[in-house]
């Protein structure tokens, strides 16, 4: 078993890393105590190529592996996470659809513009009454002619409010359940498509969070994205390699929060010598240390089998899970170690406490992982499976 990264994966981090620290670390404590989002930033990111991360190279993207995917998306996490988890909404979910199960068309359409930064893209599943059961979604799609029209709304979308293309699922087959589902890509300008009122959130506050409404949107044929009524079957293939993305993401968020207890420690001072000093918060740095490796091993290792081409469902759920509450228990206890320091917003781990908490739902709350887990380590089969 060989666990060296490539000379290729470790440029990647290490240009990811770069830029985050560059661009990023100095001017995002302005952007997220204003709810504002960082356009500027994105644009700079989509010239690195990190926003094409997984679109082939014909059409302008980076083609990267899995292992730098993850690699680059802890790394721009580990500065900030809602610039991390714009880029993974953008990457992993609307790219990412159209690059796998898109035709020629559409690969040539959105693909270059998407890989560029010229576009954000973003992916509409959960629907105000359908979260983790995304298959009871309600949104409809009935075919006129030459054309679908859309009716619904999807809710918690990142990016829903800036992105130029989004990925969508409705139901175009109410009496098929979850296999009267497809999906189909439309582009910001459409009649009936718009975005509703940013959410304000716990956390991410420099990213976009909105609803996407559909009002009779007249959708081309042509925007169908793979088979009919295979929109379902193939949002599970999406999302398994959103759930490693998801993963690194909660991976950067620890480290991050490891970072800035480190600092801390070694800076403050109390009864004559600095905490860092202290046996009782050595052990919490050491437990610290030694979880986020091990998330950070799972997330590999399930990135590593998405490259192999070898089934990574439960391998990216276990990373998930694990990483994503690694995250929340690191944030705690940094905060911790910080004091009152920790509960203002001077200091930056108050920022990465609120942004830790979306990991354990997005994308599959924790407790999905593990009905996922527990079926196939019990040979269950899921006849409607969950996201």
């Amino acid at each position: 078993m060989d666990f060296e990264l490539t000379r290729e994966q470790r440029a990647v981090r290490a240009m990811a890393r770069e830029w985050a620290l560059a661009e990023v670390a100095p001017v995002i404590h302005r952007y997220d105590e204003a709810h504002e989002f960082p356009h500027e930033l994105l644009q700079s990111l989509g010239k690195t190529g990190l926003l094409g991360a997984l679109v082939p190279e014909e059409y302008g993207g980076a083609a990267l592996d899995y292992v730098s995917y993850a690699l680059a998306v802890e790394e721009i996490n580990r500065v900030d996470a809602s610039v991390g988890i714009t880029m993974w909404a953008h990457n992993s979910l609307c790219t990412n659809h159209i690059a796998l199960f898109g035709s020629k068309e559409q690969k040539a359409a959105y693909l270059p513009r998407l890989a560029r930064g010229k576009a954000l893209g973003a992916w509409g599943l959960t629907e105000p009454g359908s979260g983790s059961d995304a298959a009871a979604m309600t949104s409809r799609a009935i075919r006129e002619g030459d054309h679908f029209v859309l009716n619904g709304s999807k809710a918690f979308i990142t990016n829903a409010g800036v992105a130029e293309v989004a990925v969508v699922m409705a139901v175009t087959d109410p009496a098929s359940g979850n296999k009267g589902i497809s999906a189909f890509v439309l582009e910001r300008g459409m009649q009936g498509f718009s975005a509703g009122r940013p959410y304000r959130k716990l956390g991410l506050h420099a990213s976009n969070t909105a609803e996407l409404i559909f009002d009779s949107v007249a959708v081309p044929a042509a925007n169908l994205v793979g088979e009919l009524h295979r929109g379902f079957v193939n949002t599970m293939q999406v999302l398994e390699g959103g759930r490693v993305a998801m993963a690194a993401m909660a991976v950067g968020i620890a480290q991050a929060a490891l970072d800035q207890a480190l600092v801390y420690m070694k800076q403050r001072r109390a009864f004559g010598k600095t905490l860092a000093e202290f046996n009782g918060l050595q052990g919490m740095i050491a437990d610290i240390g030694t979880e986020v490796e091990a998330a950070r091993l799972l997330t590999l290792r399930a990135a590593a089998l998405k490259d192999a081409g070898r089934p990574a469902k439960t391998a990216a759920s276990m990373a998930k899970v694990f990483a994503s509450e690694v995250a929340m228990k690191a944030a705690s206890k940094a905060l911790q170690i910080h004091g009152g320091a920790g509960y203002i917003t001077e200091f930056p781990i108050e920022r990465i406490f609120r942004d830790a908490k979306l990991t354990e739902i997005g994308e599959g709350t924790s407790e999905i992982q593990r009905m996922v887990i527990a079926r196939d380590i019990l040979g269950f089969h899921q006849e409607r499976a969950s996201p």
